[in-house]
């Protein structure tokens, strides 16, 4: 990627990022805007809502005032009637004793004046009882035609008796001693027996006298139901004189009390209740915020009430809302119910949180695209520089040994080189090592790419790490010879088995043993020691020589890198090496770590398991 494309691009990601960052930001204000306009409104609603409860609850006061003192008023007219009810009824129960009295009076009268009649019309008069008279007025049996008692001729009636001129009706003289004395009848039994003798034959009669007569029963029932209707009009009169009332006379009782002029305000007002209401409208209208308000005269410059959130009786304008507690009173002062939200932009904030939380996320979700695809252009631009360089590495790699080869395969044109037996078997190892050589080169790029793809094929086996180290060395001699190389081994694993492909752990050691000879400026000095743990084989290998820095140290495993080499221009390479031996290593399910200091060497440790 040309750097001009590059920087074109990220200004071009700035310039949008920008763009949707001064997006948002309207979109905020204008959130905010509305927000403020909902707030206004819902507040103007919550004041409307507490005046009308507010005058409700006056009227309803008055209701209940006037209810109370009407019911009150209706329990002492009950309570007077009953009083009233229960004279009438001690008078009259006076009245029908003393009735009772003169009742018994005639019926003294009476009975005196009947029984004066019958001693005038009978002989022998004598009063029985009435179990002697219900004796004397049964049949008895006789005996031998011998009569036991004397018979009855007849059992008189007074109610039918006439006899020598009189009647029942007849009032007689009566005698100076009375039969019946004052209050006697209450004791007699309804009918009164008499046994007397005809004034004719001398037979004895039985008479019955009525305790009381039809006409005087007639007379005594006519005076009590009298009585009694009379008690009934007078308690009739008593309750059509108590007091009643109606809801809708109340109604109008209270209305005519609400348009009176000199009610002060502070009466019409329960201040504990409207500063509830309040609460609770605001809460209703989702408004969390503590308002501070106040109540004043709308006609005069006068405070009644204040209630202060925070303390400060400090009401800003853009933060106060008014409203008319009484509107509708035309001759007395409604009052102004005034609220202020001393914190209203917090409020109002809070109601965002939603908005903000939305925008901010979509910011950081634009920030971190914006700097995941920065960093994608940063490493696509440094995977395109690695590859050009790993492109020139493997043109010059290749092209030394092909050079080689044609000027070798050149050399045995010429018929001279082919009499030289000598010659021409030393040019014949030529062309083979650098065809070697070529071919190592290509399997190496090959092996890369099969594990890049997953198709290299692994042929584990048992494989014993000090014997595998001996070998790769062997196998380097000529070619750490060339630079004098000091190889430190120290195989101290007692157990060094491992299971995995011998080739390409072979080619791990081989990589980083050929790291340590190039990358040494002088003499190098290569240390390689094997030790054990519980469960794992540790390998370590050390050189000497130019080492590396902490951010090259995070990047030495990258495919294409490789590590500057300062005045170092011999080094060869591409960049896969290192790439090739983690990717083995993690295979075997092992892992490998690097330590490097500059100047001062690099350590390499390897850990397979058993």
């Amino acid at each position: 990627m040309k750097k001009r494309s590059f920087w074109f691009i990220t200004v071009l990601m700035t310039v949008a990022l920008l763009g949707v960052f001064v997006m948002q930001l309207y979109y905020i204000r204008e959130a905010y805007y509305l927000k403020s306009q909902l707030f206004d409104q819902q507040v103007n609603q919550t004041l409307a809502n507490v005046v009308k409860k507010i005058e409700r609850l006056n009227v309803a006061d008055h209701l209940n005032k006037k209810d109370a003192e009407n019911k009150l008023r209706m329990l002492q007219d009950s309570r007077q009637r009953a009083l009233d009810v229960k004279d009438l009824r001690q008078q009259f129960a006076q009245e029908s004793e003393l009735r009772q009295a003169e009742h018994e009076s005639q019926i003294e009268n009476y009975l005196n004046q009947q029984d004066s009649i019958i001693r005038v019309s009978y002989r022998k008069t004598n009063l029985i009882s009435e179990s002697d008279f219900k004796s004397l007025s049964t049949p008895k049996p006789s005996i031998s035609g011998t009569r036991l008692d004397v018979e009855m001729d007849a059992i008189v009636d007074l109610n039918s008796l006439n006899l020598k001129g009189y009647s029942m009706r007849t009032k007689l003289v009566s005698p100076n001693a009375k039969t019946f004395n004052f209050r006697t009848p209450q004791n007699l039994p309804d009918t009164i027996r008499y046994l007397v003798s005809d004034p004719l034959t001398g037979n004895p009669l039985l008479v019955g006298l009525p305790k009381i007569s039809e006409d005087l029963n007639r007379k005594f029932k006519r005076q009590d139901e009298i009585a009694r209707k009379k008690l009934e009009l007078k308690i009739a009169s008593l309750g059509k004189d108590t007091f009643s009332y109606t809801r809708l006379s109340v109604v109008e009782d209270v209305s005519k009390e609400l348009q009176e002029v000199n009610v002060p305000l502070y009466k019409r007002i329960n201040f504990e209740v409207l500063g509830t209401l309040l609460k609770e409208e605001l809460l209703t209208h989702n408004i969390n915020q503590k308002p501070s308000y106040k109540i004043s005269l709308a006609k005069k410059d006068s405070i009644l009430y204040v209630e202060a959130s925070n303390g400060k009786q400090e009401f800003l304008p853009e933060n106060t809302y008014k409203t008319p507690l009484f509107g509708n009173d035309l001759f007395r002062d409604p009052g102004t119910l005034i609220v202020s939200f001393p914190n209203k932009n917090s409020a109002i904030v809070s109601n965002l949180s939603a908005t903000l939380a939305s925008s901010v996320g979509l910011l950081l979700v634009l920030v971190f695209i914006f700097s995941y695809t920065l960093y994608a252009i940063l490493k696509q631009k440094k995977i395109s520089e690695m590859k050009t360089d790993f492109i020139n590495n493997m043109t010059h790699e290749f092209k030394t040994p092909v050079a080689t080869i044609m000027i070798a395969s050149e050399a045995l044109k010429d018929p001279e080189v082919t009499e030289d037996k000598n010659r021409l078997s030393r040019l014949a190892n030529i062309i083979y090592d650098e065809n070697v050589r070529l071919g190592s080169h290509i399997e190496r790029v090959l092996s890369i790419a099969r594990l890049e793809k997953g198709e290299l094929k692994m042929e584990n086996t048992e494989v014993d790490m000090n014997d595998l180290i001996i070998i790769v060395l062997d196998s380097m001699e000529l070619q750490l010879q060339k630079r004098n190389a000091i190889i430190n081994l120290h195989t101290n694993a007692t157990n060094a088995v491992v299971y995995g492909d011998e080739l390409h752990l072979s080619n791990v050691l081989y990589n980083l043993i050929d790291n340590a000879n190039k990358y040494s400026a002088d003499v190098p000095v290569i240390t390689i020691a094997t030790r054990n743990t519980s469960k794992h084989l540790i390998i370590e290998i050390s050189d000497q020589g130019i080492g590396m820095t902490k951010e090259q140290s995070k990047r030495v495993f990258d495919q294409f890198y490789r590590v500057p080499t300062g005045n170092l221009h011999d080094v060869k390479g591409f960049g896969l090496g290192l790439n090739y031996v983690q990717d083995i290593i993690k295979k075997l399910n092992g892992t490998i770590k690097v330590n490097s200091e500059k100047d001062k060497g690099t350590t390499f440790e390897i850990s397979l398991p058993l």
